[in-house]
């Protein structure tokens, strides 16, 4: 593998992104606006000698990121393209064991049994896990009026199972003595997709609520919706659009919604990357990992009141041996460059992520150095 430094160039003042950034338009979200994306570095990307396209697939949380780790990539790797299809967990989980892309991403671990159709996908290969992308998953509500609220994890629960439906409830108004709540109809809008952000927030409700949420853990919505969307953007747009709507999202697409500060222990705490790298900095890896895995399992009962519980750890899922060089080569480089302390930090600045804490990003890099090709 022929990696070299590829040098800043002058004038660099952005990435043009449309056209470029290849997304679906069905399942996918909207692209984040160039305009916005700014001059994203690449500087510390080894890139490849020759370039190449790499393709990937998979959850729409990660849209925004993908978006920054690609202008600043193919800033650097001149002749290297990155593809990522915004099409959610579920389907990019499937691409990926399909072989239709290189890698996926995914705010859910593959499964059991989908960890056994992967190996079979690398012929045989360990398949990995790596959490690149920690965000806060808000919920996010239109109010006429209101721009914050206080909630419980047994009022979240009681709201999205739909028991508790006017925004006077007294669970609601309970929380929040000073603020002057309306009676207007509570519309809980969850995503009609399969999808990792779904999961893990019902993976938060069934451990934080208790009895007041009884559904199984799933990335598909368990009970008949009163509303409901594809993709974060679109739960955005439905919120957006109605009164009194209320969702859940990944943090970079709150945008001007109100947020929910939750309850943790005898406080309520906002989010914040911090807060969440708080949760996932506690929180220990799961019992069933390879050598070189790394998902996680979740604290998302804790007490301590500078965590944010409802946290989105989202996975980039690859090969350790893929059939290919080229293939085995474009995918260390760019998922080094997506673990690294520039990648992390231009997307904790562009989408309010929380950047992996160093001994992490080195975790992490010792195994995608690790992915090689069949001899």
């Amino acid at each position: 593998m022929k990696l070299f430094k590829y040098r800043r160039f002058a004038g660099y003042t952005g990435i043009a992104l449309a056209g470029t950034m290849a997304l679906a338009a069905c399942g996918s979200d909207q692209a984040v606006d160039p305009e916005e994306n700014g001059a994203v570095s690449g500087a510390s990307a080894e890139c490849v000698d020759g370039g190449g396209t790499l393709s990937g697939a998979g959850a729409s949380s990660q849209e925004n990121a993908m978006a920054t780790w690609k202008a600043g990539y193919e800033g650097a790797c001149s002749g290297t393209t990155v593809q990522y299809d915004s099409v959610g967990s579920g389907a990019g989980r499937s691409q990926f064991i399909d072989g239709a892309v290189s890698f996926a991403g995914s705010d859910a671990a593959l499964d059991e049994t989908e960890t056994e159709q992967a190996v079979e996908r690398c012929n045989g290969a360990e398949v990995v896990n790596l959490p690149a992308y920690i965000s806060p998953i808000a919920v996010v509500f239109n109010l006429e009026g209101v721009d914050s609220v206080n909630l419980s994890p047994d009022t979240i629960a009681g709201i999205f199972n739909q028991d508790i439906t006017t925004w006077n409830d007294d669970a609601i108004a309970e929380d929040n003595p000073d603020v002057e709540l309306p009676d207007t109809d509570i519309v809980p809008v969850n995503r009609s997709d399969e999808s990792g952000t779904t999961e893990n927030f019902v993976a938060y409700l069934s451990e934080a609520a208790g009895d007041t949420w009884t559904h199984d853990i799933s990335g598909d919505w368990p009970i008949e919706p009163v509303e409901a969307a594809q993709g974060s953007s679109g739960v955005v747009s439905a919120v957006e659009g109605g009164q009194g709507t209320i969702g859940y999202v990944d943090a970079s697409h709150v945008g001007e919604l109100g947020t929910a500060a939750v309850g943790v222990g005898d406080d309520f705490v906002e989010y914040t990357p911090e807060s969440a790298a708080a949760i996932v900095e506690a929180s220990p890896q799961r019992e069933s990992n390879s050598d070189n895995d790394h998902a996680i399992e979740l604290d998302y009962t804790t007490d301590d009141t500078s965590a944010y519980p409802i946290v989105l750890v989202s996975y980039e899922i690859a090969c350790m041996v893929y059939p290919e060089q080229s293939e085995a080569d474009l995918v260390k480089s760019y998922l080094s460059y997506v673990v690294s302390e520039e990648g992390q930090e231009a997307v904790a600045e562009e989408a309010g992520s929380a950047p992996l804490t160093e001994g992490t990003r080195e975790s992490l890099q010792e195994t995608i150095d690790a992915i090689s090709a069949e001899s």
